[in-house]
């Protein structure tokens, strides 16, 4: 496959510290908290030595700048999973320092951007979240779908923090909505058509998105 990384990027500051090429097709992205309202020249400045073993493929800066850290061709060291990393596109997303870790509107705004883009120049025409560790890993995502997943799941940490992690539903939703998808919430029922323009659709229990 011929990886590209998105033309939303305004700033690159590449890491040395990544796994070199994926050895997984992208399936999932991972949208990180960086616990900072940093630039993304910071966040990227974050991972530019060898001893922090640490990166991500994309920042986004606390005015919504993007940046690229580690081309999306390669995994980084994001998540504390090389499973996950070796599939996800990983973004650190500056935040408050405290919980819940809120995020400006502005870098909410291109994170939405930013997932539709890695959706559609990898094939994808829905983003999912299902809002289950269990659930998630043990999904084996259509060629057609991506799936959202976080940090906490595989480490002792709260990222991407409460304040993204309530909003992951209404990622996934504004994001399918933007590839031309028809977004699904399930609960005991099943699979329920919700349009974007009732309020309340975003369930925690986990967002399902079926192109039309």
């Amino acid at each position: 496959m011929a990886y590209t990384n998105s033309s939303l990027v305004s700033y690159t500051k590449l890491s040395p510290n990544h796994s070199g090429q994926r050895t997984h097709s992208i399936d999932r992205i991972t949208p990180h908290c960086v616990v900072g309202q940093l630039t993304a020249e910071s966040i990227c400045g974050c991972f530019t030595s060898p001893s922090r073993e640490a990166s991500c493929n994309y920042g986004i800066g606390k005015d919504g700048k993007i940046a690229l850290c580690v081309e999306e061709k390669n995994r980084s060291w994001c998540s504390s999973s090389s499973a996950n990393d070796q599939r996800a596109v990983t973004i650190e997303c500056a935040s408050d320092l405290n919980h819940p870790y809120a995020m400006t509107t502005a870098v909410y705004n291109s994170l939405v951007k930013l997932c539709t883009d890695i959706c559609k120049r990898n094939g994808k025409k829905k983003l999912l979240w299902l809002g289950d560790k269990n659930k998630t890993l043990n999904y084996s995502p259509k060629s057609d779908e991506m799936v959202l997943t976080v940090h906490r799941w595989f480490a002792n940490k709260s990222c991407p923090g409460d304040w993204l992690y309530s909003r992951l539903g209404d990622l996934a939703s504004k994001v399918t909505a933007a590839l031309g998808g028809l977004v699904f919430r399930f609960d005991r029922l099943g699979f329920i058509p919700c349009p974007q323009k009732l309020v309340g659709c975003q369930e925690p229990e986990g967002s399902f998105q079926q192109s039309g």
